[in-house]
């Protein structure tokens, strides 16, 4: 199968785009960065987490990064905010200039890099002295429940599934992978935490129709089967979904965060 698509920023803000604005407003009260500051979101996607940052932390601008050209496209539409500008880019080699920005932040990209070590090299040096560097992952091997029950039924009917899933394949969304990445990148003060929100469908297909949009790993996998087999996944995954008498799918995603400063 091919690898994921990132392309289409509707999908993606359907699928787990709105789920990330609401962890992006806890991380960011993490942060606690004081106002005026500029800011650099690597991996920006859709503009979930650039758009958090101008709507809480007051920055004098925000420069989103970002390899896909149709989520840019769609961040630059829908973030509307003069201190906001949006570029193709790549995590590993950014076009910044050293020691130029205040604040580097990354929301669910780290573990899509080839070469996280690099990325984390390059955040580095773009942080001027004491400038914060944060990022974000899902905890796709347990905290993130719309995926983890996803891929435990998908495994069950397809057992080749199970090498998609991103738990096992990402073992960066950990948190001793994502404070040693921190940390060997040569920054300070590094900590870990846990974010976690709830995740509400108001029904099971509020929960389905985002898997069919193609919008990465899980979605990829559910536009290569048949219409047969898609049909067999989504009924098994109807069963299995926690349901509430109302018919709402209560689950959490939790996302692992990291910090730390530059050095003096």
């Amino acid at each position: 199968m091919a690898g994921p698509v990132w392309a289409d920023g509707g999908a993606y803000e359907a699928y787990v785009g709105r789920w990330s604005r609401r962890v992006a407003e806890e991380f960011l009260s993490w942060l606690d960065v004081p106002p005026g500051r500029r800011w650099l979101d690597v991996g920006c996607g859709t503009g979930a987490l650039a758009s958090t940052v101008l709507a809480v932390a007051d920055p004098a601008q925000v420069t989103g990064i970002d390899p896909s050209e149709g989520f840019l496209a769609h961040a630059s539409s829908t973030v509307g905010d003069a201190r906001a500008a949006f570029h193709v880019g790549d995590a590993r080699s950014l076009p910044v200039a050293d020691a130029s920005v205040d604040v580097v932040v990354s929301g669910l990209a780290f573990n899509f890099v080839p070469e996280p070590e690099r990325a984390a090299a390059e955040v580095a040096r773009v942080l001027r002295p004491g400038g914060v560097a944060a990022a974000y992952v899902w905890d796709y091997a347990e905290g993130m429940e719309m995926m983890r029950h996803f891929w435990d039924a998908a495994s069950v009917l397809d057992p080749a599934a199970a090498e998609l899933d991103e738990g096992p394949r990402f073992p960066v969304c950990h948190p001793d992978r994502l404070a040693a990445l921190w940390t060997n990148a040569g920054l300070r003060d590094v900590s870990v935490r846990a974010v976690e929100v709830p995740t509400v469908f108001v029904d099971f297909d509020d929960y389905w129709q985002p898997f069919l949009g193609g919008q990465g790993a899980a979605p990829t996998y559910v536009t290569s089967l048949t219409e047969a087999d898609r049909a067999e996944l989504a009924d098994l995954l109807n069963t299995r979904l926690p349901a509430e008498p109302d018919g709402s799918i209560q689950l959490t995603a939790r996302a692992w965060a990291v910090r730390g400063t530059a050095a003096h």
